[in-house]
């Protein structure tokens, strides 16, 4: 991933004219990112091609370019570029009374069915801001046998719910956890947790709820969430090898192109709406980029970036306010949005490690 952070400094640098007022009117040129990104798949033998897509809040994709063995409608697992997604998915159950009770800022205990061995204080804000104490991605990595009680997330096997009831009533005795909001600790368990919260309120599954809230008001052709985290080499790059449906993975899972992805940018960019249907207000989208960690106080994530709800963010600099949110996948994509330019993108790069190179 660490190619396409790279890509997107490099990116931000070449779409400015070179003033420190992010405000001021620029015709871009995406000239110099375009050649970066010709001759970085023409050499790079990890990222054989690569593909980008920029939006502009009132104008709507301005750019799109792909190189190598990708074209512009190449379909992706976009790793831990879901999670913006997956928390927008949860926003839009919190902010429909009329149907759903569901309160993202309510202990999780009230929604669901089990006997938790958790914090009850712990809300599904916490589980997607990476602060409810549940053991986070490092102690897989690290202690994986101890890990073990909490794999369902990692497989495609059995159903979502099933997977969210083991990891809320098993606790993990030899991996440390922490008191709800006191810590943060970088994805993991809590994220496959919230959507068994998401099931059990909106009554549907993952990608059934996905649908109806997000998909189809903003005309998303193809992109929904699956679970191909433990065997991402038998991913084809055709929607229909997506396997794990019935258990999607939330933090990770997501499968999508260039052109469903710049619409929830877009979402973003215009508060909350996609196109004509207000799919969050604009208080819910100011809501996920609030700070939950300062810079630097997530562990086994990255220590020069802050955390939000579903977003990284560039701390601000002296006497100004933050406007770059970003999210970053393990399998190599980035994406993010400037608030202040009004716009974002969304870089497609693909590595898909075998199995036993981890997840």
């Amino acid at each position: 991933m660490k190619h396409s952070i790279l890509l997107l400094l490099f990116f931000l640098v070449s779409c400015s004219d070179g003033s420190d007022n992010r405000n001021e009117v620029v015709e871009p040129d995406f000239s110099a990112a375009d050649t970066w990104l010709q001759d970085f798949v023409a050499t790079e033998e990890m990222y054989p091609g690569g593909s980008m897509i920029i939006v502009d809040k009132a104008q709507g994709t301005i750019h799109k370019i792909a190189f190598g063995d990708q074209d512009e409608d190449t379909v992706a697992l976009l790793a831990s570029v879901s999670k913006m997604p997956s928390v927008t998915l949860l926003m839009a159950l919190h902010e429909d009374d009329a149907n759903v009770d569901f309160d993202i800022q309510s202990t999780i205990s009230s929604y669901l069915p089990w006997v938790g061995v958790w914090d009850s204080d712990i809300t599904t804000e916490h589980l997607v801001s990476h602060r409810s104490g549940l053991p986070g991605l490092q102690y897989f990595f690290s202690q994986q046998a101890d890990y073990l009680p909490h794999i369902c997330q990692f497989f495609p096997a059995g159903t979502l719910l099933a997977c969210a009831e083991k990891i809320f009533t098993t606790s993990l005795p030899n991996v440390p956890s922490a008191p709800a909001n006191t810590a943060a600790d970088y994805g993991g368990s809590q994220w496959q947790l919230s959507g068994g919260v998401a099931e059990t309120v909106g009554g549907a599954s993952w990608n059934q709820l996905w649908n109806q809230y997000i998909a189809e008001p903003c005309e998303l052709e193809l992109s929904r969430f699956g679970n191909n985290l433990s065997v991402p080499t038998e991913w084809d790059g055709n929607i229909d090898s997506l396997i794990g449906l019935e258990n999607p993975s939330i933090e990770g899972g997501m499968a999508a192109n260039l052109d469903d992805y710049a619409k929830l940018l877009s979402l973003h960019l215009n508060d909350g709406a996609c196109g004509d249907s207000q799919v969050l207000s604009p208080e819910g989208v100011a809501f996920m980029r609030e700070q939950r960690t300062p810079v630097g106080e997530v562990a086994g994530a990255y220590p020069w970036w802050g955390n939000a709800m579903g977003w990284w963010f560039k701390p601000a600099e002296d006497g100004g306010e933050v406007y770059l949110y970003l999210t970053g996948g393990f399998f190599g994509s980035i994406s993010w949005i400037d608030v202040e330019r009004e716009y974002g993108g969304l870089v497609i790069f693909e590595n898909y490690p075998a199995a036993d190179q981890g997840v």
